[in-house]
């Protein structure tokens, strides 16, 4: 649902780097450039990025009584 603080496996903080990767991606450049370009190298930290989906918004429409 969040970006984690620090990758899980590795322990490199990369949760500042979320919002500059999905402006990117979302923009229509390639994934995996934008990892490079961010200085994301590690298999673990990347797939953190690549496989977060990103449910905030489908998440807050529910309250808890």
């Amino acid at each position: 649902m969040i970006i984690p603080i620090r990758c899980t496996s590795c322990g490199k903080p990369i949760a500042h780097l979320w919002e500059d990767f999905k402006k990117r991606t979302a923009a229509g450049e390639d994934a995996c450039k934008v990892l490079d370009e961010l200085g994301l190298e590690r298999y673990c930290c990347r797939a953190i990025f690549l496989g977060h989906v990103d449910l905030i918004q489908e998440v807050s429409k529910f309250k808890k009584f």
